[in-house]
């Protein structure tokens, strides 16, 4: 009897010590049967799945040395101070859903690095203006085939790079094929430590892009910018939903591309913290003088059209003229060089009018962004070195309705615009399944 007890009493013991370790197992997210890596064509692929913390920590964890270098890089980037990155986290958190919250955590978690770093980190491509970008919405008579394509240069300077391993950012690029299980699968040319790189579209066909801009009406109390593009590739079915998602819970100042390929048609969205304008290529505030209008295309830049949230940005609303030149030679103003850019981009628009598709309209962008078309634009790109002025990271042209993307990215010292294309299909990559499946 005494030994029947001792056994039973052993067997509890086992029993107690297996139910622990599993109940810890549980708990830890699991990225082999969910997130995994692939290359195709010479591009990482990074697949995540399930709950936001469950996406944040699969990409953490699969890129867990990449989104470490990426962090330390922004911060060490920074003019701020960590603390006052932190402060300014601290005052737009509350606004921020829980859900994306969440994520970091997990990406922090799975990269075994600090959520404030992550948090930090985050801030600092809000208010460090070391993105510009420039995005093109196209559609109808503008297009080859009246399909609608979207397109995004995401554009940061060159050198932005990890103090320990001198990596640079824009190496540890990855295409993200993200798929939620309270929201809408999506696609995002992107890097290491970013949930979405600025933009990108979803299974309803919605695409957003953005671009950063200056204001002096901003706020902290709001969403960031980033969080409000990942709410809009989740959540939003419809170009209204999209759009009441960036208009909403506003922070500093941003504009907008947004697309819904079922339309189909493109908008722009520009907001500071207390103003915004949502437009389309007939709306009359595309035409103010110097700006213009095009049939069935709209883009942006990084600067405001809508005269009120101009107002809040430079001081003369015109920025083309030989004083707005003068102030960029002395580099009291920025704004000539941006106006030049899109005009360019937009006089390449109009010779590639009725043929925009994924390939002319790419070698369209390749063409006109770099300069190659405009002596004095490529003149100020070159002198521009060191700025984020035309420096694509990445540069992408996409269908929503077909899934079709062809996308390039920087490599060293090379601009994306510089580098091979490759093409991919979001939802050939959506159904694929790993290897070891």
């Amino acid at each position: 009897m005494k030994k029947m007890v001792i056994f039973i009493a052993c067997l509890l013991v086992t029993i107690n010590i297996f139910s622990a370790s599993a109940m810890k197992n549980a708990q830890k997210p699991t990225t082999g049967n969910s997130g995994w890596l692939e290359t195709r064509d010479g591009v990482r692929i990074l697949h995540v799945s399930g709950s936001n913390y469950e996406m944040g920590y699969q990409h953490g964890s699969l890129l867990k040395e990449e989104v470490g270098q990426d962090i330390r890089a922004f911060l060490n980037y920074s003019h701020d101070s960590k603390e006052y990155l932190l402060s300014v986290w601290a005052q737009m958190q509350e606004y921020v859903p829980p859900e994306y919250i969440d994520e970091m955590h997990g990406m922090a978690d799975g990269a075994e690095i600090s959520f404030d770093d992550l948090a930090a980190a985050n801030i600092e491509i809000i208010i460090g203006h070391i993105v510009a970008c420039f995005g093109i919405s196209a559609w109808g008579n503008a297009t080859v085939d009246g399909q609608l394509y979207q397109t995004r240069s995401f554009d940061q300077p060159l050198d932005i790079s990890d103090p320990q391993t001198g990596t640079l950012v824009h190496d540890n690029a990855v295409l993200i094929i993200r798929n939620p299980e309270n929201g809408y699968a999506s696609i995002a040319p992107s890097f290491a430590g970013s949930m979405h790189g600025g933009g990108g579209f979803n299974e309803q066909g919605i695409a957003v892009g953005q671009q950063a801009l200056w204001s002096k009406d901003y706020s902290f109390h709001g969403a960031p910018g980033q969080i409000r593009v990942q709410e809009v590739l989740d959540h939003a079915a419809t170009a209204q939903e999209a759009i009441d998602i960036l208009i909403s819970n506003k922070d500093v100042a941003w504009n907008f591309i947004v697309s819904d390929s079922k339309i189909p048609a493109g908008y722009v969205v520009e907001v500071t913290g207390n103003y915004s304008y949502v437009g389309s290529c007939d709306t009359s505030t595309e035409s103010l003088s110097p700006f213009w209008s095009i049939p069935d295309v709209v883009r942006r830049t990084n600067f405001f059209i809508d005269p009120t949230l101009a107002g809040t940005q430079r001081e003369k609303y015109d920025p083309s003229g030989l004083l707005s030149f003068l102030k960029l030679v002395k580099r009291t103003d920025v704004f000539f060089a941006v106006w030049r850019s899109y005009k360019v981009v937009s006089e390449g628009i109009e010779r590639n009018y009725g043929k925009m598709d994924l390939n002319s309209t790419m070698k369209m962008m390749r063409a006109c962004y770099s300069g190659k078309t405009d002596f004095l634009l490529h003149l100020i790109v070159v002198l521009a070195e060191g700025t984020s002025f035309n420096r694509a990271w990445n540069l992408w042209v996409a269908n929503p309705e077909t899934g079709d993307i062809v996308v390039c990215y920087a490599k060293g010292t090379s601009i994306a615009f510089e580098n091979p294309v490759h093409y991919f299909n979001f939802y050939t990559l959506l159904n694929a399944t790993p290897p070891y499946k």
